[in-house]
């Protein structure tokens, strides 16, 4: 079966998946988010262990934009990617200035979803299973949307053998994407090893 067939005709249902999923998510902490507003002694049921626990994230300073906390964000923007992939499998479609705005704006999502995560690392000292999940599916959804944006020619490399490097990429797709999520993995649990080495 064509790679290339098979990429495109799986993608729009990428996006509806991560767009579902994805409003799970941000539902789930916009209302934890305003449950803790109203009653600072609420516990969130994501609240398993001193390492995995909502509340210390939700609970510290500066995750807002405009004074808006991000979960709300995330429904606007997985409300739109739900859209989008409903969209496209109704057969609509969109022009290369449409894909290539769409590239810039979920990279920049994504980007700021590793922001936080390095910011819970270091900082909050806690993970967030909801935004854990939000970084898995987001980052799954800007790889193959880049795929797909390439093998659509949307976006061309043209230099410095980069072309070579997306034929390599596009062989070895899944491989890529679990060793991502394998070194994660790792260094999550090198990092709180302090915790989890005394309960495993």
């Amino acid at each position: 079966m064509n790679t290339k067939y098979t990429l495109n005709k799986v993608f729009p249902y990428i996006l509806a998946l991560v767009g579902i999923v994805g409003l799970v998510a941000s539902l789930t902490l916009s209302y934890d988010t305003l449950s803790i507003a109203h009653n600072a002694s609420y516990i969130p049921a994501c609240n398993l262990n001193p390492v995995i626990s909502c509340g210390s994230v939700i609970n510290s300073k500066g995750d807002t934009i405009l004074g808006l906390p991000y979960p709300f964000y995330g429904i606007a923007a997985f409300a739109v990617l739900l859209t989008v992939g409903v969209s496209m499998l109704a057969g609509a479609k969109f022009n290369k200035l449409y894909w290539r705005s769409f590239l810039t704006v979920i990279s920049l999502g994504l980007i700021g979803a590793y922001g936080l995560l390095i910011k819970s690392v270091y900082s909050i000292h806690a993970l967030c299973p909801y935004c854990l999940t939000i970084d898995f599916i987001t980052t799954i959804m800007v790889w193959y949307s880049w795929l797909y944006a390439l093998d659509n020619k949307i976006v061309v490399f043209k230099r410095f053998g980069l072309q070579k490097c997306y034929v390599w990429a596009r062989r070895h797709h899944v491989d890529i994407l679990v060793v991502w999520f394998v070194l994660i993995i790792v260094f999550l649990l090198h990092h709180f090893w302090y915790y989890y080495g005394k309960h495993l």
